[in-house]
C-alpha cells in the first residue's frame, strides 16, 4: 500500500504539473490539508517534506508553503537531479588540472527575473561573478552566477579560484539538495568567443540552473555556456 503522505505529495505534484497550482502560489495550510485528506498533521508535514526534497515547494517561516518560482522550470527542463552535481566542476574532473579565470566579481541587485528565482526582493543583494573554468589548460565553460548575499556569508573573490560548492558545504555547513536545469544551444558572443578561444558564433551548450539547499531555499542562479566539442553532460535524475 502506498503511504498516505506519498498520495498527498503526488496530488500536489499533479496540481503543479497541470497548472492548478502556479509558481509562487501559496499551498493550503497543514490544518486545511488535514481536513481535505482526513489525515494527521504528521502525515501532511511528511508530504510537504517530500515535495521540498523534490524541489517543488518551499516553506517561509511564519507565512506558509509556496510553489517554487522555478517549479515550472523543473517540470519542463531536460533534467532535474537532487544532488548529482553537488560536487561541481572540480569534483567532476578529479585527477585533472582545474583552473579558474575570474572576469567579474561584485555585489549587485539582481535583475527582477533572477531575483524571483532566488526568492529575493527588488532591493536585496546578491553576489555576481563571471569566470571561465579551464581543464588541463583548455577553456571549457564560462559561468555567470548569482548567489544571495545573506545566505552565503563571507564569500570572497579568492573562493572563485577553487570549488564554490565545497565552500558552501564544507565551510558554511550547508547541504546542497537539488538542481533544476534547462539546456539549450546558443551561439558564442564575441566576448565569450575570445574568452573560450572559439570562433564568434560557435555553438555552446547552455545550462540555465537554479540550485537549492535541503531546506528548499534557492542558493544559486547560474548560466553556464560550455564549448560543445569539449564538454560531455553526465546526468543522473532521481525519481
Amino acid at each position: 500500500m502506498i503511504p498516505k503522505y506519498e498520495v498527498i505529495a503526488a496530488d500536489i505534484r499533479r496540481s503543479i504539473e497541470d497548472g492548478t497550482l502556479k509558481p509562487g502560489e501559496k499551498l493550503p495550510t497543514v490544518v486545511e490539508f488535514c481536513d481535505l485528506y482526513g489525515v494527521s498533521k504528521i502525515t501532511v508535514r511528511r508530504a510537504i517534506e517530500r515535495m521540498t526534497e523534490d524541489g517543488l515547494v518551499t516553506s517561509r517561516r511564519g507565512s506558509g508553503t509556496y510553489v517554487k518560482e522555478a517549479a515550472g522550470m523543473a517540470l519542463d527542463a531536460v533534467s532535474g537531479g537532487r544532488s548529482d552535481r553537488a560536487g561541481g566542476f572540480t569534483s567532476e574532473h578529479q585527477g585533472q588540472k582545474v583552473e579558474s579565470v575570474v572576469y567579474d566579481f561584485k555585489i549587485v541587485n539582481p535583475p527582477a527575473g533572477i531575483a524571483r528565482q532566488l526568492n529575493l526582493d527588488a532591493d536585496d543583494f546578491a553576489y555576481f561573478d563571471c569566470r571561465v573554468r579551464v581543464l588541463d589548460g583548455t577553456p571549457i565553460v564560462i559561468e555567470y552566477t548569482y548567489m544571495p548575499l545573506d545566505l552565503i556569508p563571507g564569500f570572497k573573490k579568492k573562493n572563485l579560484y577553487g570549488s564554490v560548492y565545497s565552500y558552501i558545504q564544507n565551510e558554511l555547513g550547508l547541504k546542497i539538495s537539488s538542481f533544476h536545469r534547462i539546456i539549450r544551444a546558443v551561439p558564442a558572443t564575441e566576448e565569450e568567443a575570445e574568452r573560450l578561444q572559439v570562433p564568434t558564433g560557435a555553438p555552446l551548450l547552455e545550462l540555465e540552473q537554479v540550485g537549492f539547499l535541503d531546506s528548499g531555499v534557492p542558493f544559486e542562479y547560474s548560466i553556464s555556456r560550455n564549448v560543445g566539442n569539449r564538454y560531455e553532460l553526465h546526468d543522473v535524475t532521481l525519481a
